[in-house]
């Protein structure tokens, strides 16, 4: 279960929500006081703690709604890539005899390939260990912007808003197939009502329409009409009321077929990772310290084998 106050200033940790509590979080850990805590390169902490800390990090926003024994069972991959990077190990002469036996084309591709490695880097290999978490429905539903938070698009599931492929579906731990199809019922959805008008909004609002008012009275004024809308022309479109402190952070991954006007998703393949780019969004870098460390802890802390009556336990996997 998550923590009762999981948007506390004091820990300054970032979830998946868009709640101004959070975006300041998500603020203090990127450039504000607390960024300098995940700089572990001159850290005085022992390399646990560095590992706990990263991993307490990692798992605040990669689904602190899970058990940790079930995460690391269920949504932990049975084998994590290894994110140190590859050295060429010793006697190694594969390139001698490729040039000895004139192979240049099998030459030229180890060429472009490690050209394209020492400037992109290595693929984030590390942030894989968390796809099973995005293939989740709930976290699914966040990624596509039908809900505030990966809290509230449990809720819609939970209480029945959803429809999987056609059909409803009420348990938020189902982990999505590629093809599966998810709708929401648009009248659960917070984007599609109309937000109520703050005070200082009502205030001004009011202002705009005495002085409108004063003018019309005037004589010899001239009070231009307002320009027809799309509803007078007698067309609708679906009213979606983005937060505005929202707007800088909206996205969809590459993964995911949205359409907002029948609010219904398509989960198209499983996230992925290449130089220097990785499918999977994280408040940290994907290839950085927080993440490789916390592979680390993930690493020695291996799941248990899965037994039989486990097997039972697991959740709904459409693989």
């Amino acid at each position: 279960m998550r923590d009762a106050n999981i948007f506390a200033i004091r820990k300054g940790m970032p979830r998946m929500s868009w709640s101004p509590q959070n975006l300041y979080n998500l603020w203090m850990r990127s450039c504000g006081a607390k960024a300098e805590a995940i700089n572990f390169t001159r850290s005085q902490k022992t390399l646990f703690q560095q590992r706990w800390t990263a991993k307490a990090l990692v798992r605040a926003y990669h689904g602190d709604f899970i058990n940790e024994k079930i995460f690391k069972r269920w949504y932990l991959p049975g084998t994590l890539p290894d994110v140190r990077p590859r050295q060429r190990p010793v006697g190694d002469d594969t390139a001698a005899l490729d040039s000895f036996a004139g192979r240049t084309e099998q030459l030229e591709k180890a060429k472009r390939r490690q050209e394209e490695e020492d400037r992109k880097g290595q693929a984030p290999v590390g942030s894989l260990m968390l796809a099973e978490v995005e293939r989740r429905i709930d976290v699914f539903m966040f990624r596509c912007c039908f809900a505030h938070s990966v809290y509230e698009a449990r809720r819609l599931v939970i209480h029945g808003y959803v429809l999987l492929n056609g059909k409803k579906h009420t348990n938020a731990n189902t982990r999505l197939a590629p093809g599966d199809m998810v709708s929401v019922d648009p009248s659960a959805i917070r984007f599609l009502k109309k937000q109520k008008p703050n005070k200082s909004d009502a205030i001004a609002e009011e202002n705009t329409s005495e002085e409108g008012e004063h003018v019309a009275d005037t004589p010899n004024s001239s009070v231009k009409a307002p320009s027809p809308t799309l509803s007078d022309k007698g067309e609708q479109l679906t009213p979606f009321n983005l937060p505005p402190f929202a707007s800088p952070f909206i996205f969809i991954p590459a993964y995911a077929e949205v359409s907002f006007s029948t609010c219904s998703a398509i989960y198209v393949r499983h996230p992925t990772a290449r130089p220097g780019y990785s499918e999977i969004p994280t408040p940290y870098d994907a290839d950085g310290e927080v993440i490789r460390l916390a592979w680390e802890w993930y690493s020695k802390m291996r799941p248990r084998n899965r037994s039989k009556t486990q097997l039972a336990r697991m959740p709904e996997n459409r693989q």
